[in-house]
Protein backbone atom coordinates (compact mmCIF):
# COMPACT_ATOMS: atom_id res chain seq x y z
CA UNK A 1 0.00 0.00 0.00
CA UNK A 2 1.44 3.38 -1.04
CA UNK A 3 1.43 6.25 1.40
CA UNK A 4 0.21 9.47 -0.10
CA UNK A 5 2.22 12.53 0.91
CA UNK A 6 0.51 15.82 1.28
CA UNK A 7 2.59 18.83 0.44
CA UNK A 8 1.51 22.07 2.03
CA UNK A 9 0.44 24.68 -0.46
CA UNK A 10 2.80 27.63 -0.78
CA UNK A 11 1.10 30.98 -0.66
CA UNK A 12 2.70 34.10 -2.07
CA UNK A 13 3.99 36.52 0.51
CA UNK A 14 1.82 39.51 1.12
CA UNK A 15 3.32 42.99 0.67
CA UNK A 16 3.13 43.43 4.44
CA UNK A 17 5.24 40.28 4.99
CA UNK A 18 7.80 41.41 2.40
CA UNK A 19 7.99 44.89 3.93
CA UNK A 20 8.45 43.37 7.38
CA UNK A 21 11.23 41.11 6.07
CA UNK A 22 12.99 44.10 4.49
CA UNK A 23 12.65 46.06 7.72
CA UNK A 24 14.18 43.14 9.67
CA UNK A 25 17.07 42.86 7.18
CA UNK A 26 17.81 46.59 7.50
CA UNK A 27 17.71 46.32 11.30
CA UNK A 28 20.18 43.40 11.18
CA UNK A 29 22.51 45.40 8.92
CA UNK A 30 22.44 48.31 11.37
CA UNK A 31 22.79 45.91 14.31
CA UNK A 32 26.19 44.77 13.04
CA UNK A 33 27.57 48.20 13.98
CA UNK A 34 29.00 47.75 17.44
CA UNK A 35 30.76 50.51 19.31
CA UNK A 36 34.38 49.69 19.98
CA UNK A 37 35.27 49.36 23.62
CA UNK A 38 38.66 50.00 25.18
CA UNK A 39 39.40 46.27 25.10
CA UNK A 40 38.43 46.00 21.44
CA UNK A 41 41.52 47.86 20.26
CA UNK A 42 40.90 50.75 17.90
CA UNK A 43 37.72 52.78 18.24
CA UNK A 44 35.96 55.73 16.64
CA UNK A 45 38.04 58.90 16.90
CA UNK A 46 41.34 57.04 17.37
CA UNK A 47 44.22 57.50 14.96
CA UNK A 48 44.26 54.56 12.56
CA UNK A 49 47.35 52.39 13.09
CA UNK A 50 50.00 53.02 10.47
CA UNK A 51 51.02 50.14 8.24
CA UNK A 52 52.97 49.01 5.23
CA UNK A 53 51.80 45.67 3.86
CA UNK A 54 52.25 43.86 0.55
CA UNK A 55 49.29 43.68 -1.81
CA UNK A 56 48.43 40.71 -4.03
CA UNK A 57 51.32 41.59 -6.38
CA UNK A 58 53.84 41.94 -3.55
CA UNK A 59 53.90 45.75 -3.86
CA UNK A 60 53.93 47.57 -0.53
CA UNK A 61 50.89 49.69 0.29
CA UNK A 62 51.24 52.01 3.26
CA UNK A 63 48.88 54.12 5.31
CA UNK A 64 51.09 57.07 4.33
CA UNK A 65 50.26 56.50 0.65
CA UNK A 66 46.55 56.67 1.56
CA UNK A 67 46.81 59.91 3.56
CA UNK A 68 44.40 62.70 2.66
CA UNK A 69 41.75 60.36 1.27
CA UNK A 70 39.18 58.25 3.12
CA UNK A 71 39.39 54.48 2.85
CA UNK A 72 37.72 51.33 4.08
CA UNK A 73 39.82 48.58 5.65
CA UNK A 74 37.85 45.39 5.92
CA UNK A 75 39.43 42.46 7.74
CA UNK A 76 38.42 38.92 6.93
CA UNK A 77 39.68 35.48 8.02
CA UNK A 78 40.61 33.63 4.82
CA UNK A 79 40.49 33.85 1.03
CA UNK A 80 38.11 31.64 -0.92
CA UNK A 81 35.88 30.57 1.96
CA UNK A 82 32.10 31.04 1.69
CA UNK A 83 31.61 34.08 3.94
CA UNK A 84 34.83 35.79 2.89
CA UNK A 85 34.07 35.22 -0.78
CA UNK A 86 30.56 36.65 -0.41
CA UNK A 87 31.89 39.73 1.40
CA UNK A 88 34.61 40.29 -1.22
CA UNK A 89 32.09 39.92 -4.06
CA UNK A 90 29.73 42.36 -2.32
CA UNK A 91 32.52 44.95 -2.11
CA UNK A 92 33.38 44.24 -5.77
CA UNK A 93 29.75 44.66 -6.83
CA UNK A 94 29.47 48.01 -5.00
CA UNK A 95 32.92 49.34 -5.85
CA UNK A 96 31.59 51.97 -8.28
CA UNK A 97 29.51 53.45 -5.44
CA UNK A 98 32.59 53.60 -3.19
CA UNK A 99 34.60 55.16 -6.03
CA UNK A 100 31.85 57.75 -6.56
CA UNK A 101 32.28 58.72 -2.89
CA UNK A 102 36.09 58.79 -3.43
CA UNK A 103 36.58 56.05 -0.85
CA UNK A 104 39.16 53.34 -1.52
CA UNK A 105 38.42 49.75 -0.42
CA UNK A 106 41.16 47.47 0.90
CA UNK A 107 40.69 43.93 2.17
CA UNK A 108 43.11 42.54 4.77
CA UNK A 109 43.71 38.92 5.81
CA UNK A 110 46.63 36.78 6.99
CA UNK A 111 46.83 35.07 3.58
CA UNK A 112 49.98 35.26 1.44
CA UNK A 113 50.06 37.66 -1.56
CA UNK A 114 50.09 34.69 -3.96
CA UNK A 115 46.84 33.36 -2.47
CA UNK A 116 45.31 36.85 -2.69
CA UNK A 117 46.25 37.00 -6.41
CA UNK A 118 44.47 33.69 -7.09
CA UNK A 119 41.43 34.83 -5.07
CA UNK A 120 41.24 38.12 -6.99
CA UNK A 121 41.53 36.41 -10.34
CA UNK A 122 38.99 33.69 -9.54
CA UNK A 123 36.28 36.19 -8.51
CA UNK A 124 37.22 39.21 -10.63
CA UNK A 125 37.95 41.37 -7.60
CA UNK A 126 39.01 44.88 -8.61
CA UNK A 127 40.22 46.31 -5.32
CA UNK A 128 43.41 45.83 -3.31
CA UNK A 129 43.94 42.88 -0.97
CA UNK A 130 46.64 43.29 1.67
CA UNK A 131 48.61 40.44 3.16
CA UNK A 132 49.17 40.58 6.92
CA UNK A 133 50.89 37.22 7.43
CA UNK A 134 52.53 38.40 10.68
CA UNK A 135 49.13 39.72 11.87
CA UNK A 136 50.70 43.03 12.94
CA UNK A 137 47.88 45.24 11.63
CA UNK A 138 45.25 42.71 12.68
CA UNK A 139 46.63 42.78 16.23
CA UNK A 140 46.98 46.58 16.18
CA UNK A 141 43.24 46.79 15.53
CA UNK A 142 42.60 44.26 18.33
CA UNK A 143 40.78 41.76 16.14
CA UNK A 144 43.04 38.71 16.53
CA UNK A 145 40.70 36.95 18.93
CA UNK A 146 39.85 33.60 20.45
CA UNK A 147 37.11 31.88 18.47
CA UNK A 148 34.97 28.83 19.11
CA UNK A 149 33.75 26.54 16.33
CA UNK A 150 32.05 23.19 16.99
CA UNK A 151 33.55 23.13 20.49
CA UNK A 152 37.09 23.84 19.27
CA UNK A 153 38.88 26.99 20.44
CA UNK A 154 41.39 28.70 18.18
CA UNK A 155 42.75 32.16 17.39
CA UNK A 156 41.48 33.95 14.30
CA UNK A 157 40.46 37.21 12.68
CA UNK A 158 37.23 38.76 13.89
CA UNK A 159 35.49 39.96 10.73
CA UNK A 160 35.56 43.75 11.09
CA UNK A 161 35.45 46.88 8.96
CA UNK A 162 36.89 50.32 9.63
CA UNK A 163 36.18 53.57 7.80
CA UNK A 164 39.23 55.82 7.98
CA UNK A 165 38.71 59.53 7.28
CA UNK A 166 40.93 61.98 5.37
CA UNK A 167 42.81 62.87 8.55
CA UNK A 168 43.70 59.24 9.27
CA UNK A 169 41.21 58.88 12.12
CA UNK A 170 38.75 56.02 12.56
CA UNK A 171 35.36 57.42 11.56
CA UNK A 172 33.29 54.23 11.90
CA UNK A 173 33.72 50.68 13.21
CA UNK A 174 31.79 47.53 12.38
CA UNK A 175 32.94 44.59 14.49
CA UNK A 176 31.73 41.00 14.50
CA UNK A 177 30.33 41.64 11.01
CA UNK A 178 27.55 39.55 9.52
CA UNK A 179 28.16 39.42 5.78
CA UNK A 180 24.55 39.78 4.59
CA UNK A 181 23.76 43.49 4.16
CA UNK A 182 27.10 44.64 5.54
CA UNK A 183 28.47 46.40 2.44
CA UNK A 184 25.17 48.25 2.01
CA UNK A 185 25.41 49.40 5.64
CA UNK A 186 28.95 50.71 5.05
CA UNK A 187 27.81 52.55 1.91
CA UNK A 188 24.85 54.05 3.78
CA UNK A 189 27.24 55.85 6.15
CA UNK A 190 28.98 57.56 3.21
CA UNK A 191 25.86 59.25 1.87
Amino acid sequence: MAVKKTVPKKTPQSPITVAAALKKAAARAVADVKPASASAGVGVGDAAPSFSLPDETGTAVSSGSLAGRPYVLYFYPKDDTPGCTQEACDFRDHLLAFNAQKVRVLGVSPDEPKRHAKFKEKYGLTFTLLSDTEKTLIQAYGIWVKKLNYGREYMGVQRSTYLIDKQGKVARVWSGVRVAGHVAAVLATLS
